[in-house]
């Protein structure tokens, strides 16, 4: 019997594993191999130079700016996004007020409306989210809404080339990650508080407990698995950034490499700076490096005993 269950576990799992490992697993494989080669991708000719790229990589100023960018989104970003999202699904699911001893337990009236506005962002594509910012940040005082609403309101001073200015264009990109993704998680953050039993925030009433200490002793240790995994997500996402950064910066990372990112290195390397495909390929090793580092801290760093309730 026993010889028999693992001929069907393995049996089972035998497909699976094997796409997972053409799909996923050779990819990376090839890349590290493209990687100590001078291929340009254009032609058959591939030269195995070694660590080459890597040393050259090491001392390529712009590679290491890139990196300090996207480290600046992976602390960032994932911050704000999930800080925002457990506020306001907090506020939608046990910001609402209720008569008798549930008071301060329920959710908002209409909540279910407020979570339909919140994920409206994801339904749009990253294109028609980046063409759209753009516009808000335009710099013309009529065309463009931010500068026009700060006219408006007497603020002229405070008007901006918000995405033409070095000192502001990455902020700015990080503030559309921020708007583009917090929907989602307001929504993955009011189904774990759903599912919260009502009786602990009940308890906590009855003894006096008032709602941020509700929030800090029963919701966020309750929903700390959950938050955890959206960390890892978030900071998958900040380490990315390259849709948002080509669509929305001056000439692809400008002004002045100011929102340069890896990935949008690591394109331009690839297909503009002379087809530069092998050291493209030792950009995207680093780049994989440095996100499964983070992504291993961050779950080793939120591993602990399941709270069952």
């Amino acid at each position: 019997m026993r010889h028999g269950k693992y001929r069907f576990i393995i049996g089972f799992l035998a497909i699976p594993l094997a796409l997972y490992g053409v799909l996923v697993i050779s990819p990376f494989v090839q890349d590290f191999q493209i990687s100590m080669t001078d291929w340009s991708g254009i032609s058959s000719d591939k030269k195995f130079i070694g660590l080459d790229n890597y040393q050259k990589l090491i001392h390529n100023d712009l590679f290491w700016k890139s990196l300090s960018h996207n480290i600046i989104m992976l602390l960032v970003v994932p911050l704000v996004t999930l800080s925002l999202g457990l506020f306001f699904a907090f506020m939608l699911n046990v910001g609402g007020r209720r008569r008798g001893s549930a008071a301060g337990v329920s959710g908002v009236r209409g909540s279910s409306i407020y979570k339909v506005v919140f994920f409206f962002p994801q339904v749009l594509s990253v294109t028609i989210i980046a063409v759209l910012w753009q516009q808000i940040y335009n710099p013309d005082n009529k065309e463009g809404l931010l500068n026009a609403l700060l006219g408006n309101l007497g603020l002229a001073s405070l008007q901006h080339a918000w995405l033409g200015d070095k000192s502001t264009a990455l902020a700015c990109i990080m503030v559309v990650m921020i708007w583009a993704n917090v929907g989602f998680y307001v929504v993955l953050f009011s189904a774990g508080m759903a599912s919260i039993p009502t009786e602990i925030y009940e308890a906590a009433r009855l003894d006096g407990a008032e709602r941020g200490t509700t929030f800090f002793r029963i919701t966020l240790p309750l929903l700390r698995d959950t938050v955890a995994t959206g960390w890892v997500y978030m900071g998958i996402m900040a380490m990315d950034g390259f849709a948002f950064v080509q669509l929305m910066s001056v000439n692809n990372g400008g002004p002045d490499e100011s929102t340069d990112v890896l990935p949008l290195l690591l394109y331009k390397t690839a297909f503009r700076d002379n087809s530069q495909f092998g050291y493209a390929a030792s950009m995207g090793v680093a780049m994989l490096i440095v996100t499964l580092i983070f992504a291993v801290l961050s779950m080793r760093l939120s591993r602990r005993d399941r709270i069952e309730f």
